[in-house]
């Protein structure tokens, strides 16, 4: 994209300019595509990070390869979501990254967060629990993001994050992670989440490297006004589409749904893409049928054929969504779009 080759331009601009060594700078490795984004735009002139999960690859069931082991075994600095997405990474963490920073950034402070859907109808988008105040014992103050706006940020916070970031204790049971009740990991579809995480990691990056401490919160308070200016394009190009509900084929979606007030109808498999049951395929149906769904979304990682035959016999269109990206360029505007996708998608379903 000519965006990111443009981005990538600027990185080797700023790195000659301020003659910054690439040796000097943290090794820094991350969980996701969307995770990746957003560190890349804060490390943009300074360095690059490294991805975990590859784009293709589900998170909630890779397989790492030995590229991926390295660059978890030289990481200073760990940016994932936290074991509520991906379970089978904690372990590969604690050992191969033993010593470096690990931040979840799910349970960091300014975090948005919503409680796994098992409903195969949904009701009013937005009505699931807002999670907020796990995160008090951080002992920051909100940032106070509003996607449609953004308040003046803090330039420093009064404590920096500690160096083990541990999880509230609420999420001990890993092994149970898309359980109803427990929180839904798809956090980074939220733009008040991506804004919140460009302060998280900016911080930590600046206590690990100061020397580059002001180029990392410039670099997040560029990015925040990319995501706000971002959000508010999304706003209008989605009001076509408001009063019109679609079902999702994985419930990946609701703090985007959430974040832009969409009517998500209902989704054809769980929060963890799991197959679903012929039961929840013809309860979908049905919901198709009674809430005059008008799109069916599907996924690139998923079997095409359950969203065939959802619409089967129906007059919904369907069209392609990714919660990962995977169709587009990794880099520092990954994650502004990403968003855009997924509203283009979800605008000109047909």
């Amino acid at each position: 994209m000519t965006k990111i080759i443009r981005a990538a331009g600027l990185t080797a601009v700023g790195w000659a300019m301020t003659g910054l060594a690439w040796a000097d700078v943290p090794s820094v490795a991350t969980d996701i595509a969307p995770v990746h984004g957003l560190v890349a735009r804060v490390m943009q002139g300074v360095g690059q990070p490294d991805l975990v999960v590859p784009p293709g690859a589900s998170p909630h069931s890779h397989s790492m390869r030995p590229s991926e082991a390295k660059a978890l075994n030289r990481a200073e600095v760990v940016f994932w979501i936290g074991p509520e997405l991906t379970p089978w990474l904690e372990g590969p963490i604690s050992t191969l990254a033993s010593k470096a920073v690990v931040v979840p950034l799910l349970t960091t402070e300014g975090t948005q967060t919503l409680v796994i859907r098992d409903a195969v109808q949904f009701t009013l988008s937005g009505d699931a629990h807002h999670d907020d105040d796990h995160h008090d014992d951080h002992g920051h103050d909100s940032h106070g993001h509003d996607e449609g706006g953004h308040d003046e940020h803090h330039d420093d916070h009064a404590d920096h994050h500690d160096e083990d970031h541990d999880t509230h204790d609420t999420h001990d049971d890993h092994g149970h992670a898309h359980e109803a009740g427990s929180l839904d990991p798809h956090a980074w579809l939220m733009a008040e989440n991506g804004l919140a995480w460009l302060d998280v990691i900016a911080d930590v990056l600046a206590e690990k490297d100061p020397e580059n401490g002001g180029l990392y919160r410039d670099n997040a308070k560029a990015g925040q006004a990319e995501i706000i200016a971002a959000a508010a394009q999304i706003k209008s190009d989605l009001e076509s589409v408001r009063d019109k509900p679609f079902v999702v084929f994985h419930d990946a979606y609701q703090y985007f749904e959430t974040g832009f007030g969409l009517p998500a109808a209902g989704a054809i498999s769980l929060s963890d893409a799991s197959d679903p049951s012929p039961a929840r395929i013809a309860e979908i149906r049905d919901v198709v049928t009674d809430q005059h769904v008008t799109c069916v979304l599907s996924e690139p990682q998923f079997n095409p054929g359950l969203v065939a035959t959802v619409l089967d016999g129906t007059d919904a269109g369907t069209a392609v969504v990714d919660p990962l990206g995977v169709a587009l360029e990794p880099g520092p505007g990954f994650y502004t779009d990403l968003l855009a996708s997924i509203a283009n998608a979800i605008a000109d379903c047909k």
